[in-house]
């Protein structure tokens, strides 16, 4: 088995707002064909831009666009067993090989394509996307190949991949941990030019350090706050999945950003809970999150601000806040209630977990929505990744912002 080291070196620039986590990942040796030892990816923050060298020496400057359509490709390859930061590395320099982590449609072939979100128009033939994937060859319809999650999960296949192994995503090719990751993105996209994928390698390696959210190992967890466990943020059977953390057109503003919660449909009224023992420092209007709830929680670990982390309930009810700031509240407190207000676009609760404090960008908090049924309050930092080395396949699925 394939023993890789991401010791890329990269610069990393940020805006004022943006926590930039940099770490050296180590990929770990595989247990079985489907199970990773390796620590669970967790995306973190998005910089505003990265610098990083390819294979041939030449310099790859990445901005927030493409770097979101990577956060979506981690937070979607992260959520399906087996892929690993091993197969996370393969989709990322397949992206940035076939489209540069660009969104393309293709006007020439599919007039209709430019009526989806995308950064600019492609002219391969009929490729579209950032895998450039063809509807020709049966990887989706139009529609499905605009998504970039979709593509992210077509690429990725596997028993729960959209196309039933035709054509062969990563998982359908039973080699692939045992190819060069070039080799195995080749596998994949079936080019005609099949050396190009190595030269990304060290660009991918470098993309996937700067966006995962370092985890401690158990050894080193801060010690749990008494009497703090982690609560889920609705009453069970109250709620569906909608919108995942990743880029999309916000259904509301139609801008194509990054979304930065998990909104979780409810109907209007239902009780909002807190995740943690922690002490609130807003409730209230909060631009487009409308009325809106933030928490910080301490961990544990330390007085510094990266023991904090802060939890976001957004798009609340009017009339449905039941907590003022400074108050101090216990996990499981029904502290609001699910509303529409701010830009939604229908009974929805938007959920952020922020590291750092409520001034610090979010990161994806679904592994740990989907995460053990109790954690402490410092785990809301160190146990953002499912508990599981082989988290269950999740697709973004709705349209609330």
């Amino acid at each position: 088995m394939r023993r890789i080291v991401v010791a890329a070196s990269l610069a990393v620039l940020a805006g004022p707002s943006v926590l930039v986590i940099v770490l050296a990942l180590f990929v770990g040796s595989m247990v079985g064909a489907a199970c990773s030892t390796a620590t669970p990816v967790t995306v973190g923050p998005v910089p505003e831009q990265l610098r990083a060298t390819a294979a041939d020496g030449s310099p790859a400057r990445l901005d927030r666009t493409q770097l979101g359509h990577a956060a979506t490709i981690m937070a979607v390859g992260s959520r399906i067993t087996g892929v690993g930061p091993e197969g996370l590395l393969v989709a990322l320099m397949a992206g940035l090989t076939e489209s540069g982590l660009r969104m393309y449609a293709n006007t020439t072939a599919y007039p209709t394509s430019a009526n989806f979100p995308h950064d600019g128009d492609g002219a391969d033939n009929d490729s579209l996307g950032i895998f450039q994937m063809r509807p020709a060859a049966g990887w989706g319809s139009v529609t499905d190949l605009m998504d970039p999650t979709y593509q992210a999960r077509a690429f990725f296949g596997g028993p729960d991949g959209p196309n039933g192994g035709s054509p062969r995503g990563l998982l359908d090719i039973s080699s692939w941990r045992d190819l060069p990751a070039g080799a195995a993105a080749q596998a994949v996209e079936v080019s005609a030019y099949p050396e190009r994928y190595a030269r990304y390698e060290p660009v991918a390696a470098a993309i996937l350090a700067a966006l995962t959210m370092p985890v401690a190992a158990a050894s080193s967890e801060p010690a749990p706050v008494a009497g703090s466990a982690r609560v889920f943020p609705l009453p069970d059977d109250t709620w569906s999945p909608t919108s995942r953390y990743g880029m999309r057109r916000n259904p509301v503003t139609q801008v194509w950003a990054l979304h930065a919660g998990a909104d979780l449909a409810a109907p209007a009224g239902t009780p909002v809970l807190a995740t943690a023992d922690g002490r609130v420092v807003a409730a209230g209007p909060g631009g487009g999150l409308g009325n809106r709830i933030t928490l910080t929680h301490g961990t544990g670990a330390g007085p510094a601000a990266s023991d904090t982390v802060a939890s976001v309930y957004g798009h609340l009810l009017d009339g449905g806040i039941h907590v003022t700031v400074g108050d101090l509240v216990t996990a499981g407190q029904h502290i609001g209630d699910v509303g529409s207000t701010g830009n939604s676009s229908g009974p929805h609760l938007h959920f952020e977990l922020r590291p750092g404090g409520p001034d610090r960008p979010a990161i994806d908090s679904q592994p740990w929505l989907d995460g053990a049924a109790h954690l402490s309050a410092g785990e809301l930092i160190t146990a953002a990744a499912p508990t599981s080395s082989c988290p269950a396949n999740a697709a973004n699925s709705g349209v609330n912002p």
